[in-house]
């Protein structure tokens, strides 16, 4: 029987015994030492002891499911208003299985906002849908295509709970202008200074690719009259905002 001092730990009350090897080296301990206590105190559970010299715990997380449905979304930007729900679906099935297909509409006008969605069956049908979506022609306009959980990192970029808030406090109405080509620059508050020189504003917001602080290119701004709509786009539609020529409609 050996006995084991340590100037770290007393233990008066009980005396444990240890495996026959020796310990020449405190370097050749291992992280976790079990102790065995006596067969006398076998019967007590208080009896184990548990050492762990020089050893730090860590909490784990745990790792993201690959196949979770946000890793095979996949968003698809700056569609023409001509490309509905079937002729999405189309294009994307042709490079992987699909679950749904959903073109987003305003509520109120009816007319495609210009981007939709598409749930893949796997993360590898999703990757290719970018792979040979992203950046291509459709009636001109190019498509942008991304995994809705990635943000786009950039130490300039703004806050993105900040621009979360932003976008719910954004207070919808039937009198809504469409103001697209948007400069990535272009901010919530320039929208509400540059369109409050033609009518009273309601709200404004600029759209952004899910998830991210990256602009769509495209943002909307309510009224409280139509009045102030027809104004706006008079006055407005191919004027220039952060140097490039925005184009307003009706929503």
């Amino acid at each position: 029987m050996a006995t084991f001092l340590t100037p770290l730990v007393s233990i008066k009350p009980t005396v444990f015994s240890f495996p026959s090897q020796s310990v020449t080296s405190p370097h050749r301990q291992t992280n976790v030492l079990s102790l065995k206590p006596f067969p006398s105190l076998a019967g007590a559970q208080s009896s184990r002891v548990r050492f762990i010299p020089h050893a730090v715990e860590t909490e784990e997380k745990p790792a993201s499911d690959p196949n979770a449905e946000s890793s095979r979304r996949v968003y698809i930007g700056n569609i023409p208003r001509t490309v509905d729900n079937e002729q999405l679906s189309k294009l994307v099935e042709e490079h992987g299985a699909a679950e749904n297909v959903q073109v987003m509409y305003d509520k109120y006008s009816g007319r495609s906002r210009r981007f939709g969605f598409a749930t893949m069956k796997s993360v590898e049908d999703a990757n290719a849908v970018i792979d040979k979506l992203n950046g291509t022609t459709i009636e001109g306009r190019e498509v942008k295509v991304n995994i809705t959980e990635k943000p786009i990192a950039s130490s300039s970029s703004p806050d993105l709970s900040l621009l979360q808030s932003e976008d719910s406090a954004f207070v919808d109405s039937p009198y809504k202008v469409y103001v697209g080509n948007l400069a990535k620059t272009v901010t919530k508050q320039m929208l509400e200074n540059l369109f409050s020189e033609k009518g009273k504003v309601v709200s404004a917001k600029v759209s952004r690719v899910p998830g991210t602080s990256k602009s769509s290119g495209f943002g909307f701004v309510t009224f409280s009259t139509q009045e102030d709509v027809e104004a706006a786009i008079l006055a407005l539609n191919n004027s220039l905002l952060e140097g490039q020529k925005i184009r307003v409609n009706k929503a």
